[in-house]
């Protein structure tokens, strides 16, 4: 009964010691709730990136294949330049020299070998830069215009909204038909994107025919995955990006499962293509998978690092609760001689001046919880937090062991005074 009556008015003298001076108090556990809070809303915004990457490259499936030159030739019409062409070495000054590209054969070669069992789809990829968007009077530059064939939607994990896709029969014929991802078609005719299915968009004064309008995919941070226009690839090369090299070649494996399989086979084609082996290649294949792994791993040390940073500001409010306590130790000598005189033993001062550094803690320690996910709820250079509940816990427990940490030192200074020298002080 002593001991709970002990704490209770252990509990008793904290609170009136931090409500003697509200404005103080207030200040200092505004250093604790500034801490708290940073911590959770940034570990917040690291976990929300990471989600985001995850996403997006998820989105692709598991199962996909990027295969994309370590260099470029620099395009242009000469061997292996061209939509027919082999990357074969040619001669230049009686030296053979290979040239380091992608070509449509190299992906021919892929999607037509029966050595590549393990390969469902494939998709050679140019991309044209610059590219701006006319119709009407309307203007939008486009982020990304990729050249393909129809295999690639399937590849991708994209669909068509509104309209068709383009064919096989358009890809053959360099027919000028293109598909709009929603951001484009959205700044040239409004909400009503399927109202500009069928009409005729300038691209850099090049006019293609809108068949179809792409199925939304919105926003992955600061990038919109639906400001792109795909187009069969023989017209984007006469017409945007010219015959030079590809820009990668997609790849669809049978399944997850046979991701390495399909991998393998990829390589073995292209190194006989390429007269290359694994020591010299000049492409590289990459899975989403092993993307998403080298990301994930990126986005742990960001949010480690972003974790770190808001911890210093948590440290900084534990260094005010002690200059704070200290300041109360020194106003406070003479109530500790009385207390003291009395009979106030050592563990009862000591309990109560680490009371009261840890009740301010407290205090800032859930009003920082609080502002952490409130703040968490907005979007942050177009992230949106993704509040990790270990953060929350971690913060909080970390904030209270401040207080105890920082109050100790007060507490003892405190108790370690001689009665009759604290009654004398003024």
């Amino acid at each position: 009964m002593n001991a709970r009556m002990n704490v209770r008015e252990m509990g008793r003298f904290a609170w009136r010691g931090v409500t003697a001076n509200k404005t103080r108090s207030g200040l200092t556990t505004l250093g604790i709730l500034i801490g708290v809070a940073a911590v959770i809303i940034l570990v917040a915004v690291g976990t929300g990136s990471s989600k985001a990457v995850q996403d997006q490259i998820s989105a692709l499936g598991s199962n996909t294949l990027t295969i994309q030159s370590t260099s470029s030739s620099g395009g242009g019409f000469g061997p292996g330049g061209g939509p027919g062409g082999s990357s074969q070495p040619t001669s230049q000054n009686a030296t053979s020299t290979r040239a380091p590209e992608l070509t449509m054969s190299d992906a021919r070669a892929i999607a037509t070998s029966e050595d590549a069992p393990h390969v469902l789809g494939v998709a050679p990829v140019v991309s044209a830069s610059s590219v701006t968007a006319t119709y009407d009077g309307a203007e939008h530059a486009v982020s990304t215009f990729t050249g393909t064939t129809p295999a690639y939607l399937l590849i991708d994990n994209t669909t068509v909204a509104d309209g068709r896709s383009f064919t096989d029969a358009d890809y053959e014929a360099h027919a000028r038909v293109a598909l709009l991802g929603v951001s484009v078609a959205e700044d040239l005719v409004g909400s009503d994107t399927a109202a500009i299915v069928g009409e005729q968009v300038s691209f850099n004064g090049v006019a293609f025919t809108v068949v179809g309008i792409l199925e939304e995919k919105g926003s992955t941070g600061p990038q919109d995955q639906d400001d792109r226009v795909i187009a069969p690839a023989t017209a984007v090369q006469d017409t945007l990006s010219g015959y030079g090299d590809l820009s990668s070649i997609s790849v669809k494996a049978t399944s997850s499962a046979g991701v390495d399989a399909a991998t393998a086979e990829v390589e073995a084609i292209l190194d006989a293509r390429h007269h290359v082996t694994s020591d010299d290649r000049d492409y590289t294949v990459s899975s989403a998978s092993s993307i998403l792994e080298a990301a994930t791993s990126s986005n742990e040390t960001f949010t480690v690092l972003l974790g770190a940073v808001a911890a210093i500001s948590l440290l900084v409010g534990g260094i005010g609760v002690m200059n704070i306590m200290l300041v109360t130790v020194t106003e406070r000598t003479r109530e500790i001689g009385i207390r003291k005189a009395i009979g106030a033993s050592r563990p009862d001062i000591i309990g109560q001046f680490l009371a009261e550094a840890v009740l301010l803690s407290l205090i800032g320690a859930v009003a920082g919880v609080v502002a952490g996910l409130v703040g968490s709820q907005f979007t942050i250079i177009g992230i949106e937090p993704v509040v990790a509940p270990y953060s929350v816990v971690l913060a909080f427990g970390v904030a209270i062991a401040i207080g105890l940490f920082f109050g100790l030192y007060p507490a003892n200074r405190a108790a370690s005074l001689r009665p009759i020298e604290a009654l004398r002080y003024e």
